[in-house]
C-alpha cells in the first residue's frame, strides 16, 4: 500500500473538476456531466444558478424554463425531467441527502455520482468513485480487472482500507485526466510505474 501513498499524497482533498460553489450546485452539475465534460458544464454553470439559485427556486421551474440554459448538453430531456424531479423531492438544499442510500434514491444520481457527493461534502466514504478515467487506469495498472464500474468499485474497496476510500477513486481519475491516458500515456513520468502492470509490460 505504500507505493499508492504517493499518488494518495500528490492529489489529496484536490477539488474535483466541475467548478461549484455550493452543495446544491455540486448535485446539479454531477446530473448534468453524465456522459458530458466537465468543462462544458462548467462553462453552463454561471447562467444556470443565476436564474436558479437553490432547489426551492428550481422546485418552481418548468422543462421551458430550463430548456434555454441546458439544452444543449448530453441528454438534455431527460436531465431536465431529473432536475426537476429532483428539486420537487428534496425541495430545499438543507435536505439533499447525505448519505449513498439517500443519494441514490434520486433521479439521475448513480452510485458514482453519489460517491463524488459524499466526497466533495467531506461526508464518510462508504465507496469509491469509479468513473471512466478510474475504470481505464485500475485494470492498467493491475489493482482492478473487467470494465463495469460497479465490479471495479467492490475490487478497489478489497484493495484499499476504507479510510482511503474517499481519496483514492478521485487521486486515480486525476491521474487518468493528466497522466495516464487513453492513448500515449506519460509513462516515465508516473508515480505509479514502479507498481504497474502496464509499465512493466512494456519492458519486457
Amino acid at each position: 500500500m505504500k507505493d499508492f501513498q504517493t499518488l494518495l499524497t500528490h492529489y489529496r482533498g484536490r477539488q474535483h473538476p466541475l467548478d461549484y460553489q455550493n452543495r446544491y450546485q455540486l448535485v446539479v452539475m454531477v446530473v448534468l456531466s453524465a456522459q458530458d465534460s466537465d468543462r462544458h458544464i462548467n462553462s453552463l454553470a454561471a447562467p444556470f444558478f443565476a436564474a436558479f439559485r437553490n432547489l426551492a427556486a428550481l422546485a418552481k421551474a418548468t422543462p421551458a424554463d430550463l430548456e434555454p440554459f441546458l439544452g444543449k448538453i448530453v441528454n438534455a430531456g431527460n436531465k431536465i425531467k431529473w432536475l426537476l424531479t429532483l428539486a420537487n423531492t428534496v425541495q430545499t438544499d438543507q435536505a439533499i441527502p447525505t448519505n449513498l442510500v439517500g443519494l441514490t434514491s434520486l433521479p439521475g444520481i448513480g452510485r458514482k455520482s453519489a460517491n463524488v457527493i459524499v466526497r466533495e461534502s467531506g461526508g464518510q466514504a462508504e465507496g469509491v468513485i469509479v468513473d471512466l478515467h478510474v475504470v481505464r487506469v485500475a485494470p492498467r495498472i493491475g489493482i482492478a480487472s473487467g470494465e463495469r464500474p460497479d465490479k471495479i468499485e467492490k475490487q478497489l474497496m478489497g484493495f484499499f482500507p476504507p479510510e482511503q476510500w474517499s481519496e483514492i477513486g478521485m487521486a486515480l481519475s486525476f491521474l487518468g485526466r493528466e497522466i495516464c491516458r487513453p492513448t500515449n500515456p506519460k509513462c516515465n513520468s508516473c508515480p505509479m510505474n514502479q507498481v504497474c502492470a502496464y509499465f512493466t509490460a512494456l519492458g519486457a
